[in-house]
Order: C-alpha cells, then sequence, then structure tokens
C-alpha cells in the first residue's frame, strides 16, 4: 500500500464527554482510522498535538509508554475508568526533535509520557487498539496561528515517513457558552447562527488556502472572539495544516456541531487529503 504522503488531520474533539457520548464527530472518528488504512496503509506512528498539552516552548515527550491522563474535572467519573495506553517511540520522538530544531525553533524533549484527554479520546475512536506508536508534541499556546503553521511546516517530511500528524482542539470553543444553562446541555439543541458562520467561513478560506485570512482569523473571521475566548483548541488546527503544505490542500471532512454552540469540524491537509475525502465517502475502495 502506498504510504508516500500521508494527509495531517485536525479533528475536534469537543470535550472529554466525547469518549461516552461520541456523537456524530466520534462516529465519523470510528471510520477514520480504517479510512486512514484503506487509502494508505497503516501509519507507522503518529504524532498528536492537542489542545491541553502546551509549554513554553515545543516539547516533544519521548517516553517508551504513553498513558491516558485525566486532565479534566467535573465530568461523568466513568471517564477515569476508560484507558488508552499506547507504545511510544523515542527514535521518532528524537527525530521530531531535529526536524523542529532544524528549521531553528527552539524546540525541547523531555524522557516523560502521557495522552491528555484531547488526544486518547480522538485516538481511541480512530485506532481503538492502541497498537500504533504515539509521539505528543506540546505546542505554544500564545504563538500566533502563524507561528503553529511553521511549526507544522517543520515536521511535514513525517508525512511521507508513514508518521500520522493528528491535531486535536475543536473548531469552536466557548464553554462560558456553551454551560451557560447548566452542566448538561442538550446535544440536539439547533446549532447558533453565528457558529455556523465561522464554521463555514473557515471551511471557505481553508479550501481557498487563504492563509493571510487565516493566520488574521480573530479580526476577519465572524464572531471569532466570540467562538474562541482563547485560541487553544483552534491552534492545532494550524499546526495540522502547516504540516500538510502551503500549497495542498486543506480540506473540510467532517462537518458538524453539537450542544447548539460547540464546532465539530474535522479537516484533511496535505496533497493526498482528496483521496482521504474520496475514501470517507465511499468512491475510492482501493489503495493506490
Amino acid at each position: 500500500m502506498d504510504t508516500s504522503i500521508l494527509p495531517s488531520l485536525f479533528v475536534s474533539h469537543g470535550s472529554p464527554m466525547i469518549a461516552l457520548e461520541p456523537g456524530a464527530a466520534g462516529a465519523f472518528m470510528q471510520r477514520l482510522g480504517p479510512a486512514i488504512d484503506a487509502a494508505f496503509g497503516r501509519p507507522k506512528a503518529i504524532v498528536t498535538v492537542s489542545a491541553h498539552t502546551a509549554a513554553r516552548v515545543p516539547v516533544v515527550l519521548a517516553a517508551p509508554r504513553h498513558e491516558a491522563i485525566y486532565d479534566f474535572g467535573g465530568f461523568d467519573p466513568k471517564l477515569r475508568t476508560m484507558r488508552y495506553d499506547a507504545p511510544g517511540d523515542p527514535a521518532l520522538a528524537a527525530h521530531v526533535l531535529a526536524l523542529l530544531q532544524g528549521a531553528g525553533i527552539p524546540a525541547q524533549s523531555v524522557d516523560q509520557g502521557g495522552l491528555d484527554h484531547g488526544a486518547w479520546t480522538a485516538l481511541r475512536f480512530i485506532y481503538p487498539d492502541a497498537d500504533i506508536p504515539v509521539v505528543p508534541l506540546a505546542f505554544v499556546p500564545d504563538a500566533s496561528p502563524a507561528a503553529q503553521f511553521a511549526l507544522g511546516e517543520a515536521i511535514k517530511p513525517l508525512a511521507a515517513e508513514g508518521v500520522l500528524v493528528v491535531g486535536s482542539g475543536s473548531i469552536t470553543h466557548n464553554l462560558r457558552r456553551l454551560f451557560a444553562n447548566g452542566l448538561s446541555p442538550r446535544a440536539d439543541q439547533p446549532e447558533a447562527a453565528d457558529n455556523a458562520a465561522f464554521r463555514d467561513w473557515f471551511a471557505a478560506r481553508a479550501q481557498a488556502r487563504d492563509w493571510d485570512a487565516l493566520f488574521a482569523y480573530r479580526s476577519k473571521a465572524p464572531h471569532a472572539v466570540e467562538m474562541h475566548p482563547t485560541d487553544e483548541h483552534l491552534l492545532p488546527w494550524y499546526v495540522a495544516a502547516g504540516a500538510g503544505g502551503r500549497d495542498a490542500a486543506a480540506l473540510r471532512i467532517h462537518d458538524g456541531a453539537t450542544m447548539g454552540s460547540l464546532g465539530m469540524d474535522a479537516y484533511a491537509f496535505g496533497p493526498r487529503a482528496a483521496r482521504l475525502a474520496e475514501t470517507l465517502s465511499g468512491r475510492v475502495a482501493q489503495p493506490a
């Protein structure tokens, strides 16, 4: 099977509760792993960039093993019984560090492990057997979208090495608004018009590869500050986009929202992004 160029991905995990209440986004991610395998072959490893693993400089987690971290409170206690224990890949971690430093990014590496809930809730759907090595990469949450894109560009060579880059966050994320009427918002609430407008603006600008507008989304996108009072849940999108390449496709491959104002879109980036989209839609049955 052809693993010459894997697409990079951004998925919306929304909140830890996706692990117990998958909804449409969870169902989509359950189809995502088999689609990747069918179109490109099984990835050799996964590099994750999650909204919940951040540092003052980019940090590669180089432990030989990673376990699920329960980095949340106030949610269903059943979440703390769920596990995702995956192998690490210290050699790949060293390679990722070299790529970052070679691009002039002052990255560091630590021999520590762990998958925050943004990483393990997504991977638990995409590759539930936890048998693919994972290397988490912490990003800098106060760096600009353009800087996050550059971080992704530095690890772009991984796509040709059979390594899948997965960013995890939420395409919209305003918890104050989400829980304004209590801690259990209904999943079937109609989507707010401003939430949909932001998601659609983002998808259109991504398809056009209008990076200048996307980098300046806080001033360009409709309702941007309302959708992201802080933007740590959106920034992994830019890392995944950079890993796909400035001149390659940026395609929304899942379009959805839950609880009225939580965007759950997913994206594929890179020269083979369209192939993944076609496989997911059933238009491609055999690998290249």
